[in-house]
């Protein structure tokens, strides 16, 4: 339950509207540049500018990005759908309308699956419609406003959930499941700071018990995993205080300002647009046939809940299987690492999460030439760690060196002795002066304080800089202390 609403008193009822823009190189319908960061106006062109006669011509790879997303996702496909006109004017619409899609979806239906707190949790959607980019308006401290149109035009995927979320955090999680998601079809960046990935969200509350749905606001400009939090956690409080005071909630779009924390009212429900939708007269329906479908499907990755049910089938915690498939690159470099050294999944894993990711800024960077230790020379040094050659200490000294030489962890065993001892006899010298200058820990020791053997052996290992075996440290100690 929402910490905003009273757990005894009122449940929320959320549906989201996220808008993912898909990483084609051009336009939804026309040939400029779709690409994000270029000076304002520099990829603009007739069609996305709306000029007298320009004609758009629909991008095929905006619709196999779409069509991939669905089937992602169980959606139907329609097999005929088309395209029509959304007219509202605003600066940055030059055309005077969006060219969408309206009762003819290319997507119907669908589940996005996601974990929160543990457990399994499924969405329906609504519908996954195709429509293009406004532009965007920037605001001047003086009062002048300016209009860059480099958006214009720009294609998006509309992913229309059912009111199937309760809770903030369910509504977060979500979001990022679809990020994922789009990130693995390799669809979008879903970068929500550059617009990649936006979300509006549709919030009402009802008494526990109610089935019928009540007054719903709209909220725009969520822009982040927090402000999806917040935003709807604000509304939820918004909307509980009105009921408690015995006021009617209005239904009306309003925008979040995450800077201040809260919602101002942009429009009510008397001020919506009557968008006059109608068929768009310059586009020929979409058809989608099934050789069509076939090829998309079989271009379609192995997808994230798929992977984490993998990793937990070869004894994979819950936990890391989560952080594995959070980046599809992730799971890629630990199932190419796997397929080295196939019978330490539980070693890869730990090794992966705790040194390798914390030294890349960017996972998606781990599946190219500029991580220094690549999938197969991770495995190796796996296994040298557990043949013995290598302690953990070792092991982690070895890796920082691969990390910074690019070099393989049996050249730097090789060339520099930074194996772990092999001479038994070696070892149990060590072992006899740490138990000879220890006499107090000694006697504790065989007076039944057997946790001490972790005391003795830390000074061997000291003793020996580290490269001792520590199982062989360990069994000449039990054998001298008795």
């Amino acid at each position: 339950m929402s910490q905003g609403a009273k757990k005894d008193k009122y449940e929320a009822v959320i549906g989201l509207e996220v808008h993912v823009q898909l990483a084609t190189r051009t336009k939804i319908f026309s040939i400029s540049s779709a690409a994000f960061g270029a000076e304002p106006n520099e990829h603009t062109d007739p069609v996305c500018l709306g000029l007298p006669g320009a004609l758009p011509v629909l991008n095929r790879e905006a619709v196999e990005s779409a069509v991939r997303l669905g089937l992602a996702v169980g959606s139907h496909i329609r097999p005929r759908c088309r395209f029509s006109r959304k007219h509202y004017f605003y600066p940055d619409l030059p055309k005077g309308f969006q060219i969408s899609q309206y009762d003819e979806p290319l997507c119907d239906g669908g589940v996005v699956t996601f974990r929160l707190n543990g457990e399994v949790r499924q969405i329906r959607l609504t519908r996954i419609h195709m429509e293009d980019d406004a532009g965007k308006n920037i605001h001047d401290a003086s009062g002048v406003s300016f209009v860059d149109y480099n958006r214009a035009g720009v294609p998006l995927c509309e992913i229309v959930s059912e009111p199937d979320i309760r809770t903030s955090d369910e509504a977060a999680e979500y979001v990022r499941a679809i990020r994922t998601l789009v990130r693995y079809l390799g669809i979008s960046d879903g970068n929500m700071e550059e617009g990649s990935l936006r979300c509006d969200a549709n919030v009402s509350i009802r008494p526990w018990g109610e089935t019928k749905l009540g007054t719903k606001a709209e909220l725009k400009n969520i822009n982040s995993f927090k402000n999806v939090r917040d935003a709807i956690e604000h509304e939820i409080a918004r909307q509980t205080v009105l009921l408690d005071r015995g006021e009617k909630v209005v239904q009306e779009t309003r925008l979040w300002d995450p800077d201040r924390g809260i919602s101002a009212s942009m429009r009510s429900k008397e001020q919506a647009h009557d968008y006059r939708y109608f068929p768009e007269p310059d586009l020929p329906p979409v058809v989608v046939d099934e050789a069509w479908l076939d090829r998309a499907r079989a271009s379609l990755p192995e997808l994230p809940e798929a992977r984490h049910a993998r990793y937990l089938g070869i004894g994979l915690s819950a936990q890391d299987a989560s952080v594995l498939v959070s980046e599809r690159p992730i799971g890629d470099y630990f199932d190419a690492a796997l397929a080295a050294a196939p019978v330490h999944p539980k070693k890869i894993a730990n090794w992966l999460i705790n040194e390798v990711l914390g030294r890349v800024d960017d996972p998606r960077r781990l599946m190219t030439d500029s991580i220094p230790v690549p999938p197969v020379a991770l495995a190796e040094l796996v296994e040298l760690v557990e043949k013995g050659t290598l302690s953990g200490k070792l092991g982690k000294e070895v890796f920082a060196r691969m990390w910074q030489e690019k070099r393989r962890a049996a050249d730097i065993v090789a060339a520099e002795s930074v194996s772990l001892m092999s001479d038994t006899g070696a070892i149990e010298d060590a072992c006899k002066r740490v138990v000879e200058r220890s006499p107090d820990e000694v006697a504790r020791y065989r007076g039944g304080n057997v946790k001490l053997i972790g005391f003795f052996v830390g000074n061997v290992m000291k003793e020996t800089a580290g490269k001792a075996n520590p199982k062989t440290v360990n069994e000449i100690l039990r054998k001298l202390l008795g």
